[in-house]
């Protein structure tokens, strides 16, 4: 999950060396957090929330393909 999170960062913002996806593991729920550049942070949230929306889209459909609960927060 961490991979499929910090490939998609990488391949939508300008400095590709500033992204950093943390994991953080509980009993039944894995928390991905996101970090990217200051001046990224527009190109990873989207206009509305729509980019950050279909990457949380994608990683639930790959979770739940290998029966886990994951949630993505962009810090």
């Amino acid at each position: 999950m961490k991979e499929l999170v910090d490939f998609m960062a990488r391949n939508l913002v300008n400095d590709p060396s500033q992204v950093q996806v943390q994991e953080i593991r509980r009993p039944h729920l894995t928390i991905l957090r996101l970090r990217v550049a200051q001046e990224d942070m527009g190109r990873v949230i989207g206009k509305g929330g729509k980019v950050a929306n279909a990457m949380r889209t994608l990683l639930r459909v790959a979770a739940v393909r290998q029966g886990k609960r994951v949630i993505l927060d962009i810090v």
